[in-house]
């Protein structure tokens, strides 16, 4: 059976060079194609992927939210990061989210292709000596100052995480989209190294003593 991967990018000629570039290669097959979250969660339930290849930044929310919500799937695709961007917070997020590999953009199509191989095998490429700076990092309690690298609505909704609201009671609270509101939550938890909402709230109330 070949591998069936979906891919994932808002940028229709990313996704056609990815599709000629994995599709040109025997035992590879590209099952479906997404510019977002909500069309990449109805495509990989329709199409059941075994790879999901994520772009990190979707014009409907984040792929490190993507990767979490598809892991979370029932027979989920593995999640293959792609971002045009060093950025040690989306590493820290992909590997939160159960992301089996990452990868910058600039790689070479045919180690790409081995990515892609490598994660439906059940391997990680992410590397060892990163992935434990990372979850060191994710240990240790955050320190006051981290609130500095929080914006202020990135504040506001940290205080409603504390006081235990979900989602859609802080849209509500903030008169936002709960879309907005599950960005945030993921940009607050991946600025404060954690990787569940609970950690965040037992942080605030720490703190609130």
């Amino acid at each position: 059976m070949p591998v069936r991967v979906l891919l994932v990018d808002d940028h229709e000629v990313v996704r056609r060079g990815l599709r000629e570039l994995l599709e040109d290669e025997d035992g590879i097959a590209v099952v479906a194609e997404a510019g977002g979250v909500d069309e990449a969660l109805v495509r990989a339930a329709a199409t059941r992927p075994d790879v999901a290849v994520v772009d990190v930044r979707l014009p409907d929310g984040g792929g490190v939210e993507l990767c979490r919500r598809l892991r979370a799937a029932a027979d989920g695709p593995r999640c293959l990061v792609l971002t045009a961007f060093d950025d040690e917070e989306a590493l820290v997020g992909a590997i939160m989210a159960g992301a089996s590999g990452y990868l910058l953009k600039q790689v070479r199509g045919q180690d790409l292709v081995t990515a892609v191989r490598e994660v439906a095998a059940g391997r990680s490429l992410l590397d060892p000596q990163t992935t434990a700076r990372v979850l060191d990092r994710m240990r240790r309690p955050p320190e006051v100052d981290v609130l500095d690298a929080l914006t202020e609505q990135e504040r506001r909704v940290l205080d409603l995480i504390g006081e235990g609201l979900t989602n859609r009671q802080i849209a509500e609270r903030l008169f936002l989209a709960e879309k907005t509101v599950k960005n945030y939550v993921t940009a607050v938890l991946s600025k404060l190294g954690m990787e569940r909402r609970t950690q965040a709230a037992a942080w605030v109330a720490r703190r609130s003593r």
